[in-house]
């Protein structure tokens, strides 16, 4: 079974936010948190990011998350080969002075005229689709599930996928339509683990999510 992205199952509960937030930094912090960033000098392991004006480490993931994404990026290279666009994985994408690590992304292959101008990673403008699978840990996912989603939509990304094996008994939420001013999305479809999401626009458009990449639903958390 298909779902499009106009279809809301009635027994999913949707995940909402407070779309009146608004980070309390100034350019001057965003400017010193920018600078303290790109000197930290992390322990293998680790990686860190700016979202909503905080610079957080996390620990790179674990066996089952790491297997969920390479299984994206794999299926995401197969569907776009042979065009402009390729799956990035291990690239900071950049927007006004905050830094995301993204699971998997659509950008140019050739990501060279996308840089930054530090240079530091490929810029928010020149990403299609962005792929989250969330870790476990309360923080781990209200990281996916609320403060990068607001992130994702300030920057304008044309479409979020989160992959998540802690929303029941595992979820595929798809955000389009972003809106930077509310810092919320236009249309949010979450299915369970299961039932196939159709990318809906994009150069990924028509690539489907299947429980080849998610695996089956999961017991109970």
């Amino acid at each position: 079974m298909t779902a499009l992205a106009h279809e809301r199952p009635e027994t999913m509960t949707e995940i909402r936010t407070e779309p009146q937030y608004q980070p309390e930094n100034g350019p001057g912090l965003d400017e010193a948190l920018w600078q303290a960033w790109k000197t930290i000098d992390l322990p293998e392991g680790y990686r860190a990011e700016i979202i909503e004006g905080v610079i957080e480490a996390s620990p790179t993931a674990r066996r089952s998350h790491g297997l969920i994404t390479n299984r994206v990026r794999r299926a995401l290279d197969k569907f776009l080969d042979g065009g402009e666009y390729a799956c990035h994985q291990d690239v900071n994408v950049i927007h006004s002075r905050k830094a995301w690590i993204p699971d998997a992304f659509v950008a140019p292959e050739d990501t060279e005229p996308c840089g930054d101008e530090d240079d530091m990673g490929v810029r928010a403008d020149s990403v299609q689709l962005i792929v989250e699978v969330v870790s476990p840990g309360k923080r781990n996912q209200d990281r996916d599930r609320v403060r990068k989603r607001r992130e994702y939509a300030r920057a304008g990304i044309p479409v979020y996928v989160v992959i998540d094996d802690y929303d029941g008994q595992g979820a595929v939420t798809l955000f389009t339509g972003p809106r930077p001013d509310r810092a919320d999305w236009e249309d949010i479809h979450r299915v369970p683990y299961g039932t196939e999401v159709t990318i809906p626009e994009g150069p990924a458009k028509g690539f489907v999510v299947t429980e080849a990449i998610t695996g089956p639903a999961r017991a109970k958390q």
